[in-house]
């Protein structure tokens, strides 16, 4: 029995197929090899096509199957992991009706806040453990105010994943976990959030059924099974959005357990048994992958919009002849400390620790006789790992205070200026795992598929590549230095 795992990130689809019997990887593929563009329309604005998303994952899974390293028809369970907070809707035919609006925009803010004040901040506070904010449900509120056409045609409001579930199933279903992250549920009535949803003027009816994210969501069309050589019984058997699937892929699934991901966004991601939240929602709170009415998973997320984005920025405008690791590598010839050179790496739209304030990205204190290549690369990078620090400063308010992290090898944990200046300024280990979120999506489709009894069970065989640990001689060192970047942020 095999096990498909997709990863639907903002820049490229990654599918996985692994053993279900001895949860190993078998192959792995991501598509395109050109970087998915965020389509842009005015400042602030971030969208991208959900038909070309289905476009990229069928011809991901057609690019893994030509492999031939395995049978496509012993497919049995499908995971789907996807970019959070993003908005999808569809109408009475099933045809999707604009771009999706996608987690970076920044264009509700203002609705989200006008609803905070209104609903009052308490009652937000306590029912959604969060601001509104410029979340799923705020961009729909400016759908309908800008766009009142399309809104009046909506049949449902989905988020990613549960539209790419759709189009393997012809079955409209979403989770606890997956409304929680538009502020589509309440935690106190443990229902969708009537209230927010009655203030927005939004009809109930176009919320999906409800059901667990391990959870048989249904069986494939038999159109689809002959399209990608998948047995026409498989079924997509989980799906969540991708930081709490990146927890769920590291293990980290109880209380105390903290996960990070450093991608176009850097995260940081700590579970709770309560429901905790920080009063000035510069952290947000949301229902875990394991969440029920009865089981209290709560994953207290930190995240930085412009980590990994920034990176790829660099690399496009001034080294496109050069791969990543080439260009750790120049960054590694400038000093610690970028020889005073400071990057302020927000530049990917409104950052929620500011209070969804656009600040911008920048660099400071650059001097064209003292800096080239290697400081911007090394300034961009130690810019991003302290301003993850700075957030998890801020993950104190959420009564989260990180003693180990756990880091899938991939992405910005590649760097070894990010990781040896986020580990040694944050004084917090990092213990750096064979797993990324398309293996975990699909060790978690066997849960929904019941071949295993539990996430705990699903990833009991991940593995430590290598634990990072602060060094006494770099401490001082980076947090002299940290310092002197938080002089520099203008907020």
């Amino acid at each position: 029995m095999l096990l498909c795992g997709i990863d639907l990130g903002t820049s490229s689809i990654k599918v996985s197929i692994v053993d279900a019997s001895k949860q190993q990887l078998i192959h792995s593929v991501s598509f395109p090899e050109e970087e998915n563009e965020i389509i842009s329309p005015q400042p602030g604005f971030a969208e991208q096509s959900p038909e070309h998303w289905w476009f990229c994952i069928k011809e991901g899974i057609k690019k893994a199957n030509s492999s031939k390293k395995y049978n496509p028809s012993d497919v049995i369970a499908i995971g789907i992991s996807y970019q959070m907070h993003g908005m999808v809707i569809v109408d009475q035919v099933d045809k999707v009706l604009r771009n999706s609006i996608i987690w970076c925009d920044s264009r509700a803010s203002q609705y989200g806040d006008k609803a905070y004040n209104q609903l009052g901040a308490d009652f937000c506070n306590s029912h959604y453990l969060n601001t509104p904010g410029n979340f799923t449900a705020s961009k729909l509120a400016w759908v309908k105010e800008h766009e009142p056409e399309k809104f009046s045609k909506i049949k449902h409001l989905l988020l990613p994943g549960d539209y790419v579930s759709f189009q393997f199933t012809g079955n409209y279903t979403t989770s606890e976990s997956a409304l929680s992250e538009g502020i589509l549920w309440d935690f106190t009535k443990k229902s969708i959030a009537t209230d927010l949803m009655n203030y927005y003027g939004f009809d109930h009816s176009i919320i999906p059924p409800i059901q667990p994210a391990f959870s048989n969501h249904g069986q494939i069309l038999q159109s689809i099974a002959q399209e990608l050589g998948f047995s026409p019984k498989a079924i997509v058997g989980y799906k969540a959005g991708d930081q709490p699937n990146n927890a769920l892929s590291l293990g980290v699934l109880h209380p105390g357990q903290i996960a990070t991901t450093a991608g176009t966004s850097g995260v940081v991601y700590g579970v709770s048994d309560e429901l905790k939240f920080d009063p000035l929602s510069r952290v947000n709170s949301f229902a875990h992958v394991n969440y029920t009415s009865d089981f209290t998973r709560i994953g207290v997320l930190m995240c930085i919009n412009g980590t990994g984005i920034l990176n790829r920025w660099i690399k496009q405008q001034f080294y496109p002849n050069l791969n990543y690791s080439q260009m750790n590598d120049l960054g590694a010839k400038s000093p610690i400390g970028s020889k005073g050179l400071n990057c302020i790496p927000f530049g990917n739209g409104s950052e929620r620790i500011f209070n969804n304030k656009n600040i911008g990205a920048s660099f400071t204190n650059l001097d064209f006789n003292n800096h080239g290549g290697a400081e911007i690369i090394r300034s961009a990078h130690e810019g991003i790992a302290f301003s993850m620090v700075y957030g998890i400063e801020l993950m104190a308010n959420a009564g989260i205070y990180p003693s180990l992290m756990k880091a899938g090898k991939a992405n910005m944990y590649l760097s070894p200026i990010f990781t040896q200046a986020i580990v040694n300024t944050s004084n917090v280990p990092v213990e750096l795992m064979e797993t990324d979120g398309s293996l975990g999506a699909a060790l978690a489709a066997g849960v929904g598929a019941d071949i295993y009894t539990s996430a705990d069970e699903a990833t009991q065989n991940l593995k430590v590549i290598e634990t990072i640990i602060p060094t006494s001689d770099f401490q001082t060192l980076y947090q002299d230095i940290y310092l002197n970047w938080k002089e520099n942020l203008k907020v």
